[in-house]
């Protein structure tokens, strides 16, 4: 398939997925979809359910994985995700406590979600970071006395 025909496609894909999204931002739950475009949109949310992969995780195991996340936040984040029912988390009785959390067969829905959005970044990171630098550059102001 030439450029061409995979913008076509493209346009023709976004095309058909104009209506339901209008129909899902004003249907008969629209606070709901709302929140739930925010939880999978935040900073958060899909490396979460991205490095939880297929195995079950501890907490500051997840933490090594994300860096950047505070403690409080990767806990916000969890907690956020467990009452979703993307992430299901498990205690056990030991001293210390021993806590997994582990991905739900929903959270593998969204997994898959995950990983295309992880791979785009992946491919058109240089390119929008390029972007950005040939942007910043002509709204800069300009320096004094110039």
């Amino acid at each position: 398939m030439s450029p061409d025909e995979r913008g076509q496609a493209l346009q023709d894909r976004l095309a058909e997925s104009m209506p339901p999204m209008r129909a899902l931002c004003s249907g008969d739950t629209p606070e709901l979809f709302r929140s739930l475009m925010s939880r999978v949109g935040d900073k958060w949310t899909l490396l979460v359910i991205g490095v939880l992969g297929s195995d079950r995780q501890r907490f500051t195991e997840i933490a090594d994985m994300i860096p950047g996340i505070s403690r409080r936040m990767l806990t916000v984040t969890l907690r956020a995700l467990e009452r979703d029912g993307l992430v299901t988390r498990t205690v056990y009785a030991e001293v210390p406590p021993r806590v997994e959390y582990e991905v739900t067969d929903l959270g593998h829905s969204l997994q898959s979600v995950a990983f295309v959005v992880g791979d785009w970044v992946g491919d058109h990171q240089h390119v929008i970071a390029d972007n950005r630098r040939r942007f910043d550059a002509e709204v800069a102001p300009a320096p004094d006395g110039a």
